[in-house]
């Protein structure tokens, strides 16, 4: 598709650069294009996850220093990852309505300069962590979008049911960045978190997956709830919740957490799976979306809680 294609279209912003003067307000709008290509809300939720591992592994609170940098550069990797989604699914984009206002859709940003601009960032995140982290960080920060972009979004999304749970691993990285940064290595108790946040992407995505599972359709992805019942979505979210549960639980023992970790654990996968359950209860009925949208707004609230309480187990205990 040519790229400006889509900015003719009725009701489209034309792009900037297309023979008209721009104005500053054009340009507040073309900054805030480039934002929106980078995913805030994904990035806040990978940064949620990446600072408590960081305390984690420091047994206390990290450098500022170290925070800052380790933080910045996986923003920017997780942008940049982001961004190349954009540009590669701008036809799937056009096409379903949850996603038909993004930037590459509407004429904003041009498919080129999206390209650019991710790579650049990606580049940029490589540098800085690398300069001011370590090469082992800074190599699995871009590891994650290679995976995220070749294997999620080249390949597996379009293609396999499974897409979600084997590239949703993209989004468990950041918690190994985060160790890294601190340690300049792996152990067990990083990869038992890459699991816990490998679990919950199933369930967190499937459950959002449902309200706009006509949206898939229509593009032709085989996102679980648009190619299985509602009830077969939902016992794969309560299978995986379960899993998810029990690996926050085995994550207390390997990591040698606290008390305020393990009631924080229990108590929060307990909820989680009645959410799970209670979708099941609901997947034959009329309110099947409310449930799955009330199980999709509670597994922000998990992951949120969770490694706040993660953070504050070990601030408690070390500082």
């Amino acid at each position: 598709m040519p790229e400006n294609r889509l900015s003719a279209l009725p009701g489209r912003p034309a792009v900037i650069g297309a023979g008209q003067p721009a104005s500053a307000e054009s340009w507040i709008g073309r900054i805030k294009a480039f934002v929106t290509l980078t995913k805030p809300r994904i990035i806040e939720l990978l940064l949620i996850t990446t600072l408590p591992t960081m305390i984690v592994a420091a047994r206390g609170l990290p450098g500022a220093g170290l925070m800052v940098a380790t933080l910045l550069g996986g923003a920017l990797a997780a942008g940049g990852a982001n961004a190349i989604n954009m540009y590669v699914d701008r036809d799937i984009d056009a096409v379903m309505k949850r996603t038909a206002h993004r930037p590459l859709v509407t004429g904003a940003v041009t498919p080129t300069q999206a390209l650019i601009f991710a790579v650049a960032l990606e580049v940029v995140a490589f540098v800085e962590l690398w300069a001011a982290v370590n090469l082992l960080a800074a190599v699995l920060a871009v590891s994650a979008t290679a995976f995220y972009v070749f294997v999620y979004t080249l390949w597996l999304k379009r293609l396999s049911r499974q897409n979600i749970v084997i590239g949703g691993a993209a989004g468990a990285v950041p918690v190994l960045v985060g160790w890294a940064a601190v340690r300049n290595s792996l152990g067990l108790a990083p990869i038992v978190l890459f699991l816990v946040i490998f679990v919950w992407t199933p369930p967190h995505f499937w459950a959002l997956a449902v309200r706009y599972r006509d949206d898939y359709a229509a593009a032709n992805v085989p996102m679980l709830p648009a190619v299985a019942s509602l009830r077969a979505t939902a016992r794969q979210i309560l299978l995986y919740t379960v899993a998810l549960w029990a690996a926050s639980l085995a994550f207390a023992d390997v990591a040698g957490m606290g008390l305020i970790y393990w009631a924080s654990a229990i108590v929060l996968g307990a909820v989680f799976v009645w959410y799970a359950v209670r979708l099941l209860q609901e997947s034959t009925g009329p309110r099947a979306t409310t449930a799955a949208m009330g199980l999709f707004t509670y597994s922000i609230s998990y992951v949120t809680l969770l490694f706040s309480a993660i953070a504050v187990d070990q601030l408690v205990r070390h500082v």
